[in-house]
């Protein structure tokens, strides 16, 4: 299992666990609206939300052809899911790389962030930007053909 997992896979387990209680203690509505959280909170906090990722060369070399922004992630970051949910349907039109699972994108939020792994990183035209605003990303998308 990556680690990528480990955050929505306790968050399951825990929101089982603490429905369990709360159904044997007598209040199965509890139990089963405390269960909804959880497995809420354990999808928003999963890959499954954010597009299929590629690894930093491809999404380069895409980027170069299309002229879409590059977004360097990683799961259960709250600054990514943000960015993820602000652009709604636009987030399939940008290239997205998954830093823990491509250590050339890792690398590449490194050089790009003084040596940390700071993410969101969005490279529009090799320009890297940390964290950026989400309208001022959506800004940056081409137009639609």
């Amino acid at each position: 299992m990556t680690r990528s997992w480990i955050l929505p896979l306790l968050l399951v387990v825990c929101g089982s666990a603490v429905a369990t209680s709360s159904a044997i203690s007598g209040s199965p509505a509890k139990a089963a609206v405390l269960l909804l959280v959880f497995l809420v909170l354990a999808g928003v906090h999963s890959p499954l939300i954010f597009p299929r990722p590629v690894d930093v060369q491809e999404a380069r070399r895409r980027s170069a052809a299309d002229g879409r922004p590059v977004v360097l992630w990683r799961p259960g970051c709250k600054y990514c899911i943000r960015l993820r949910f602000r652009l709604g349907r636009n987030a399939s039109r940008l290239h997205w790389v998954n830093i823990w699972r491509d250590p050339a994108g890792a690398a590449a939020a490194r050089e790009a962030n003084n040596g940390n792994e700071t993410v969101p990183t969005v490279i529009v035209a090799g320009q890297a930007h940390t964290n950026p605003d989400p309208a001022w990303v959506r800004a940056q998308l081409p137009p639609r053909a």
